[in-house]
């Protein structure tokens, strides 16, 4: 049993980091400058940093497995001018992003069917757009989630941007179990990446959507040219909000983006910052979403040890995931529970 929380640092010395771990499972919560500290760790301390994040993921999450299926149900023509995003109507004359309307509810359903095909848990419906609002492409998102819901093969999700209590209000009656929407990276960093909304919009957003009684899906993209202290940022701006789900990316650079060039991180950064994320967030489901093949290449199951508990599975938004037969193979050979 956790005992109540404390925000004083566990001992960082050479030795293993075990003791990290007792300190978050007795109820402990780092602070800013021992976390910087643990991502900052040379890269012969990875693997303990892992066994201490591995330990906590264990305690609050067991060996069970979290896997997710997004749809792109609206692409491209996005108002907002994200760095990142090849669906901004600001770059996607250079990304070559298909443009389309919001799909039809069936069309929907059939793309959940195929999340169940890859033993996705969860599936959430996507749109590029700044926020939903109350009409028509509201209505068909509803049905879509009260026929996933009828279906009772998967759980709905959907992320709709910046929407209001009304919105969620309908989405949660129709049926939604999940709103995700994510804070991208922390406060300080935003401008460089976003400047057609404020940082706090997305804050905000989460804030409302567990008002509303909704679970939230909550977390960021690593790899935007942030530095290390803002990566510890994000970690504490996402737990502050306690959700019951982050999602972890490393950006993909697509071309004809501002971040087109950006270097991919190292895969033993990755791992830390997985690690981290874990300790700064213990009671989370922690998944790792995109960027995982691209970045962490050879490694990819090694985020398991490092203190994930699941990852997003099928392809994503705009570029393609591992196939379903690597994904159920590394599962099975993980040993992990489906």
């Amino acid at each position: 049993m956790a005992g109540s929380a404390t925000t004083s640092s566990p001992t960082i010395g050479d030795g293993p980091l075990v003791n990290v771990a007792d300190f978050i499972i007795d109820g402990g919560v780092l602070d800013d400058a021992t976390a910087l500290r643990l991502l900052l760790l040379p890269d012969d301390r990875v693997y303990d940093l892992m066994y201490s994040a591995y330990l906590v993921k264990r305690h609050f999450q067991g060996d069970k497995l979290h896997r997710c299926s997004i749809v792109n149900a609206k692409s491209g023509a996005c108002g907002e001018d994200c760095k990142f995003c090849g669906q901004s109507a600001s770059y996607q004359k250079d990304t070559g992003v298909e443009t389309y309307p919001v799909m039809n509810a069936d069309s929907i359903l059939r793309a959940a069917d195929m999340a169940v095909e890859y033993g996705s848990t969860n599936f959430g419906i996507v749109t590029a757009i700044k926020g939903v609002q109350d009409g028509p492409m509201l209505d068909a998102i509803c049905t879509a989630v009260r026929k996933i819901r009828a279906a009772g093969k998967i759980a709905p999700d959907a992320s709709l941007g910046v929407v209001s209590k009304r919105v969620l209000e309908k989405l949660k009656d129709a049926g939604l179990q999940v709103y995700h929407h994510n804070l991208e990276c922390s406060r300080s960093y935003y401008p460089n990446i976003c400047t057609t909304r404020d940082w706090s919009e997305n804050y905000e957003t989460i804030q409302r959507a567990k008002q509303t009684g909704l679970e939230v899906c909550c977390g960021g993209i690593l790899g935007m040219g942030e530095n290390v202290e803002q990566r510890v940022e994000l970690m504490q701006q996402v737990a502050s909000l306690q959700p019951e789900h982050i999602p972890l990316n490393f950006l993909v650079p697509v071309q004809g983006t501002p971040l087109e060039d950006v270097e991919p991180l190292r895969p033993m950064d990755c791992l830390k910052a997985i690690a981290v994320f874990r300790l700064t967030n213990p009671r989370s489901d922690l998944f790792i979403a995109g960027g995982r093949i691209q970045h962490l290449r050879q490694l990819q199951p090694f985020i398991f040890m490092a203190g994930a508990n699941g990852m997003m599975v099928g392809n994503y938004l705009t570029t393609t995931g591992r196939t379903k037969e690597d994904d159920l193979e590394l599962v099975a050979d993980l040993g992990l529970e489906g």
